[in-house]
């Protein structure tokens, strides 16, 4: 498996993009789990935490952003 990249190090986009396709991957874990086809449920854990730490990320991004917008117009 390759290895992962630090979401930190990932533009908003990508973040984005991947953000979709965790969210998407986790709700098929959900569905396996529910039916009983699920083998690993550490899964289930790993990607609702994935999806935790990039919306962290996109709102870190998001506040920082608004900060320095505040800031830029504060000592215009």
């Amino acid at each position: 498996m390759p290895e992962e990249i630090s979401v930190s190090e990932l533009d908003v986009g990508s973040l984005e993009e991947r953000l979709a396709e965790t969210k998407q991957a986790l709700f098929n874990l959900r569905f396996q789990n529910a039916t009983g086809s699920l083998d690993n449920t550490a899964a289930l854990k790993h990607n609702r935490r994935q999806v935790a730490r990039i919306t962290t990320e996109l709102r870190a991004r998001e506040i920082e952003a608004a900060e320095a917008l505040a800031a830029k117009k504060e000592h215009a």
